[in-house]
């Protein structure tokens, strides 16, 4: 394989793994073929036209334990129509893990990996997500520095005093770790809630930066060590396919929903698993239909 589609290959990776960080449109990226994770690539046995990616940011501490989901998102990217869209799961959505019960849904990737998160979704939402590409916080940190040398920029939606980071309203450029404490913070009176409204917004600023195509020269030794930060089974020729058509397009919006939607979900702070939000899950699942299929 050439270099340049190595590099391309890469950076369309880490966007799709932005998730999280966030790092959505699931179809940006990939590794190359010498990619060296672990993980046992199992791919379905034919390409779906409309690809349903789980994005998972986890809070593993080393690649030998899965973590909790400190985020959850579902892009899915319609081949036909190049359309990305992307669903927002809050952590604390009280759901049926199958064979643990009642619990958060963070916690289904830490029982069982990716497998049981997608016994999950299909349980409690009705739809999979048979793809899927995780990453860590130190390697999400790790990959914004390395692609971004200079910073990524966003238009912070308010000021924030974090530990040891401190984010003034309006627009500027971020870090690795400025993007990551601005996407996790949620100790305020929004909570969850304006928490996926800023992960959606940094996946939306590193998209937007990465059509900047002198981003994909910018990567310099890093490739091989990218490699080794995600864990992902996604087929490399579909993600060239789609993340090119992504990188040239510049008018290509991803659209987004947040679950619960609203209206569909109440608090509960009596539970085993602490406080959750009880969801009314046939409203979500209607939503979710007509997002996904519209």
């Amino acid at each position: 394989m050439k270099v340049f589609q190595k590099i391309i290959l890469s950076v369309l990776l880490l966007l799709t793994l932005v998730v999280g960080f966030f790092s959505i449109e699931f179809v940006h990226g990939f590794s190359s073929a010498k990619q060296t994770s672990t993980v046992k690539k199992v791919e379905p046995k034919s390409v779906p036209t409309k690809l349903n990616v789980a994005l998972i940011g986890s809070d593993a501490r080393s690649k030998d334990e899965n973590g909790r989901s400190d985020s959850l998102m579902v892009a899915q990217y319609d081949q036909k129509t190049q359309q990305a869209k992307l669903i927002s799961i809050m952590r604390d959505s009280y759901v049926d893990i199958p064979g643990y019960g009642m619990d958060k849904i963070n916690a289904a990737y830490s029982y069982g990996g990716v497998d049981l998160l997608n016994q999950t979704l299909k349980e409690n939402f009705k739809f999979e997500a048979p793809y899927y590409a995780s990453i860590t916080f130190q390697d999400f940190i790790d990959c914004v520095n390395k692609l971004f040398p200079d910073g990524v920029e966003i238009d912070a939606e308010k000021s924030l005093d974090l530990d040891g980071v401190y984010i003034k309203k309006g627009k500027q450029v971020m870090d690795g770790n400025t993007l990551l404490q601005y996407a996790r913070f949620r100790e305020d009176e929004e909570g969850d809630f304006g928490r996926i409204r800023r992960q959606q917004q940094v996946i939306k600023a590193i998209s937007q930066q990465l059509k900047d195509v002198t981003s994909i020269f910018k990567l310099p030794k890093a490739v091989g060590k990218l490699l080794g930060s995600i864990q992902t089974n996604l087929p490399e020729s579909v993600l060239l396919d789609c993340g090119m058509d992504f990188l040239k397009d510049d008018n290509k919006k991803i659209d987004t929903l947040s679950v619960p939607v609203d209206g569909s979900w109440d608090f509960n702070d009596n539970t085993p698993s602490g406080s959750v939000l009880e969801l009314d899950l046939t409203k979500n699942q209607e939503a979710i239909k007509k997002f996904l299929n519209n």
